[in-house]
């Protein structure tokens, strides 16, 4: 009787957190993509090559936005073999480096006469910072794919209907904007431990939710739409860098019991990014296929319009 006890709630809870956070309803739309291009970056592994395979199977062109030359080439290889289409190429591209972002877009906007769907997916959770003097966590997480986007921007209205998707985290609602610490650092937390690459992170996926609400409003009257997602808890490289022995036993049990296949993890992505009538609800978030009112403080206009102004300050666009 007390075994019983004991192990029915820990089931019960087991099965509500895994509903919660892991299991993921499945994108059901029937989008037809040929003629339409879309770039996913971070395409080469996880949810990204998930969402590319997916956008391949609708007959997209799409371009794999990565770092690796050898590990993009391999998975656009690999995607078109499992869709049949040859529409799918590897375009080098690292968050970053602002001069990659730049070198990029020039070179996509050369080459390639439409975009119709920017999905920022890419993300890591590394200390360091950037040649540009930018804490790593916010430069890729936030400042790179702000940068690429706003360059990119001109394109996506000339294609119009298009769309924006920033993949960001439930991790956000841990997460605050110390805009001293951004100004005095180009940093979203100090220190290197787990722990602060954790604060930094959740901090980064916070920055997503605001960039895509102050973009809605800059968008509008465009026909070019954006959103912001949680994708679930995935298997996924993101804590390739977290290196402490305890760490990578809690990171061991969570992808065994407590996270999704890549696969399943696409499927909020893919809702934002083809689900018909849901321009109206340009600037807000979803998880699991479905609408979620975010915390106040991402969804504040004046936080979001200040962090889109320091921004633009430390990718040199203001």
């Amino acid at each position: 009787m007390i075994f019983l006890l004991f192990i029915v709630p820990l089931l019960v809870a087991y099965y509500i957190g895994h509903r919660i956070f892991v299991q993921r309803k499945t994108f059901t739309g029937t989008a037809n993509l040929y003629g339409k291009t879309v770039i996913v970056t971070g395409g080469n592994t996880g949810i990204g090559k998930a969402t590319a395979a997916a956008m391949a199977m609708r007959g997209a062109r799409v371009i794999l936005a990565c770092r690796s030359k050898q590990r993009g080439e391999e998975a656009a290889q690999e995607i078109k073999m499992e869709t049949g289409n040859e529409g799918v190429i590897f375009m080098q591209l690292d968050l970053a480096s602002q001069k990659s972002i730049r070198s990029f877009a020039e070179t996509f906007l050369k080459t390639e006469p439409r975009l119709d769907l920017l999905i920022n997916n890419a993300a890591l959770a590394a200390p360091g910072r950037t040649e540009d003097g930018i804490g790593m966590i916010l430069a890729v997480n936030h400042i790179g794919p702000f940068l690429l986007t706003n360059l990119l921007l001109d394109r996506l209205k000339k294609c119009a209907p298009s769309r924006v998707v920033n993949v960001s985290s439930c991790g956000h609602d841990l997460g605050t904007i110390d805009f001293d610490c951004i100004n005095s650092h180009k940093r979203l937390a100090l220190g290197s431990s787990d722990g602060d690459l954790f604060k930094a992170y959740t901090h980064s996926k916070l920055c997503n939710v605001l960039f895509t609400h102050e973009l809605a409003k800059r968008l509008e009257g465009t026909n070019v739409t954006c959103y912001s997602l949680h994708p679930g808890s995935v298997r996924s490289e993101l804590g390739r860098d977290i290196n402490e022995w305890h760490t990578r036993i809690i990171k061991a049990i969570v992808s065994k019991f407590w996270a999704t296949d890549p696969v399943s993890g696409a499927q909020t992505t893919l809702y934002c990014s083809l689900q018909e009538g849901i321009e109206h609800l340009s600037g807000r978030y979803f998880s699991d296929c479905q609408l979620v009112q975010v915390k106040p403080e991402a969804r504040d206009d004046g936080i979001a319009k200040k962090l889109w102004d320091v921004s633009e300050k430390l990718c040199g666009m203001a």
